[in-house]
């Protein structure tokens, strides 16, 4: 796969993502192309419309045009590339595609969105059945919809929106918020190990189900330790640590820290080396009035973190 698949998902559904229309969607629902996970199938397995996809299927044309779905990210940014995966589709893909985006503020609506002024950031290509096809994107603006067009018809499975989230964080002046969080623009820019999960998945919004949607590391062999480093949404001064442990019950870390790093990569103690326990949501009241750019979290010796959340203040610049 690409290097920008290692970026968040922007369209993701767990992270906010909306198919808000679509021209058809006869024998296999829009909303699955930004479920999470891989595409499922079951062979022979039918309903009343057909043969069931895990992904969006429309009719077969008689008329001229394409068939097209309009898909609100769950986190406006820029975009880096998009991958349209087709799998399972063997005999009924699409032969092109292309993708569209738009930056519509507020809360449009479908006439809106159609409206709106569109730039092509995937031109039409061509793609294969039952594949994975990568399209890297060079624009610098940020966008808030896509529109995925297929030509003329058939059946994709997952589109994939990979990028850096860019949010309106005006909405915070004078406000706390969690500085870390994927949604307000928080990234993680280095990990010491992600042989289970991605690090991204502990600022991910809302609660891990499962160990999964945290992150996971191996188990070390060595004297060293586990950590990963957060770039933060903005300069900030961190108020309230949130180390979430839940779901890793025999493999939580023993213990945690936190250091601050500012704009001119001075590091400084946030949280001295902590005891933790599984399964547990844990708070920290952080008393360093500094304000900090990135947050390396260490954990010891390994193990998993389903959730980092480091409430705060913005800085004024």
């Amino acid at each position: 796969m690409s290097e920008f698949t290692r970026l968040p998902d922007l369209a993701l559904r767990t992270l906010g993502g909306s198919v808000v229309a679509a021209n058809d969607e006869s024998f296999a629902e829009r909303e699955c192309l930004i479920r999470p996970g891989r595409p499922g199938f079951q062979a022979e397995t039918f309903g009343a419309k057909g043969q069931v996809y895990d992904g969006w299927e429309t009719r077969r044309r008689r008329e001229p045009g394409h068939d097209w779905a309009l898909v609100r990210l769950g986190l406006p940014g820029v975009i880096r590339g998009v991958v349209i995966d087709t799998a399972w589709f063997k005999g009924n893909y699409p032969p092109h595609a292309s993708v569209e985006a738009a930056a519509v503020e507020g809360y449009p609506s479908v006439a809106e969105l159609q409206a709106a002024d569109w730039v092509e950031i995937v031109p039409k290509s061509d793609i294969k059945g039952d594949a994975e096809h990568c399209f890297e994107v060079s624009d610098e603006r940020r966008y808030t919809h896509v529109r995925l067009n297929m030509f003329p018809d058939g059946g994709i499975a997952r589109l994939r929106v990979h990028g850096e989230v860019r949010p309106d964080l005006s909405l915070y002046d004078g406000l706390g918020l969690d500085l870390a969080a994927l949604e307000n623009g928080g990234l993680v820019t280095a990990c010491s190990n992600e042989f289970y999960s991605s690090p991204n998945n502990a600022i991910a919004p809302g609660l891990a189900r499962h160990q999964a949607e945290g992150w996971e590391t191996a188990r070390r062999r060595d004297d060293g330790n586990d950590w990963l480093t957060i770039r933060l949404a903005g300069a900030g001064v961190v108020k309230l640590a949130e180390i979430d442990t839940t779901n890793l019950l025999f493999n939580a870390p023993g213990w945690v820290s936190l250091t601050g790093i500012d704009a001119s990569g001075e590091e400084f103690g946030l949280l001295p080396k902590t005891r933790l326990q599984p399964d547990t949501p844990h708070r920290f009241r952080i008393e360093n009035p500094r304000a900090a750019t990135h947050v390396r979290v260490d954990i010891y010796p390994d193990g998993g973190l389903a959730r980092v959340r480091l409430h705060g203040l913005l800085s004024q610049d």
